[in-house]
């Protein structure tokens, strides 16, 4: 998981130009980076293992099921052409 920067200067200074003050702009600022801290992001890595691990078994079946449908097939071929020839 990748983390993502904050600039806690930045914050306390737009805090403390919106009216708060010092102690508290600080303290809210401390919270946010706790808190953001304890956010796990999704990376396009893994969103693509967990994609690939998921379909597997999916894609597995529906390639059975393509062979099957193929046997089928070309038994009713088989029997069509026995019927006329």
């Amino acid at each position: 998981m990748s983390a993502v920067t904050f600039d806690t200067l930045k914050f306390v200074e737009t805090l403390k130009k919106s009216g708060f003050d010092d102690e508290k702009a600080k303290g809210i600022a401390t919270a946010y980076q706790g808190a953001a801290a304890d956010q796990a992001l999704l990376t396009k890595v893994d969103l693509e293992l967990t994609l690939q691990k998921e379909l597997t078994p999916i894609k597995m079946e529906l390639q059975m099921h393509k062979y099957m449908l193929g046997i089928v097939l070309v038994g009713i071929v088989a029997l069509i052409l026995k019927a006329f020839f």
